[in-house]
């Protein structure tokens, strides 16, 4: 399954919240998409995607907004 998440204009921790929220519900195979804005979520989301060990892609898709690609 594919999850999307559109962050953009929601200030930390929301976007962080939305996110674990996410993953709890991805299996194996799954991928979830995220867009981010916020500077404290660009910062944070990434530092919980390496704590818990995910494999993940962060990406510029415009200034100041980023997509990050994670998958099972």
């Amino acid at each position: 399954m594919i999850y999307k998440y559109d962050g953009q204009g929601q200030k930390c921790p929301v976007p962080l919240i939305q996110l674990r929220q996410l993953l709890k519900k991805m299996q194996s195979g799954d991928e979830c998409h995220i867009i981010i804005n916020d500077i404290g979520s660009l910062n944070d989301i990434p530092k919980l995607l390496n704590k818990k060990g995910y494999t993940y892609q962060q990406k510029d898709i415009a200034v100041g907004i980023v997509e990050i690609n994670i998958k099972l």
